[in-house]
């Protein structure tokens, strides 16, 4: 299938009570649907991801970050997503904890949830099937998937690499 790639990044953000940010989008891809905010690396510019997850935190969050502030938790590839691309994205965590609900943006309005409110939300199918559980088990770690979305709605999913976080010992 020749479709375009595209590269981006999302935000895995978390306030003082460990509650994630999602944001519901206003636009296409996942129009009404809850997810990290991030965005499109600058790819003509040679745009690092760490460099754009910096970017989308400064653009969608009005808050300031560096490279040391953000932990890449998963490496994940979509095959003809919804049949317009191919996607790669960086998942970076945001360790500085937010103490306030960003402002609604061009994009659409955001909201802290705890854990157990996503299995209740309207998430992209992809993030609800794999992506949010490889997610929470690599939180701290690290993960790599692969993704074959299929043109009848199916997934075929392969976990390439897996780095669960290291617990302390009892």
């Amino acid at each position: 299938m020749t479709l375009p790639y595209q590269v981006a990044t999302l935000l895995y953000c978390f306030n003082e009570r460990d509650e994630v940010l999602l944001l519901q989008r206003l636009r296409e891809p996942n129009r009404g649907l809850w997810s990290p905010c991030g965005g499109k690396l600058h790819t003509a510019e040679g745009e690092s991801p760490y460099a754009c997850a910096a970017r989308e935190a400064r653009e969608e969050l009005g808050l300031e970050f560096g490279p040391s502030d953000f932990h890449l938790t998963g490496l994940v590839s979509e095959h003809g997503y919804e049949g317009r691309a191919h996607w790669l994205m960086f998942l970076f965590e945001l360790k500085p904890r937010l103490r306030a609900l960003p402002r609604p943006i061009s994009e659409g309005r955001f909201e802290f949830f705890p854990r157990a409110a996503l299995d209740r939300l309207a998430l992209p199918q992809t993030d609800r099937e794999r992506i949010w559980p490889w997610f929470w088990e690599h939180r701290g770690g690290f993960f790599a998937a692969h993704c074959h979305c299929h043109a009848d709605g199916r997934h075929t999913w392969v976990l390439e690499e897996s780095l669960p976080a290291r617990r302390p010992a009892p």
